[in-house]
């Protein structure tokens, strides 16, 4: 899957993956799209993710563990 970043480090993804995107089961039956940190992310050490109006920051630790803020 490929996630083009725009120049103001904004991401938007789309409300549905992909067909060909990869899954993972919960055990409850439900899916969910996975995606690396890594194509998410495309060198930087922040992103900013738009969500139902809100902005989100997810961000890199030196320790390699993410952390999402509001």
């Amino acid at each position: 899957m490929s996630i083009a970043l725009p120049a103001s480090n904004t991401l938007s993804l789309p409300a549905r993956a992909p067909a060909h995107a990869e899954t993972a089961s919960s055990g409850q039956g439900s899916s969910a799209a996975s995606v690396n940190s890594t194509e998410i992310l495309r060198g930087q050490k922040a992103v900013e993710i738009n969500h139902n109006g809100s902005t989100y920051r997810l961000q890199a630790t030196r320790l390699g563990k993410l952390i999402l803020t509001k």
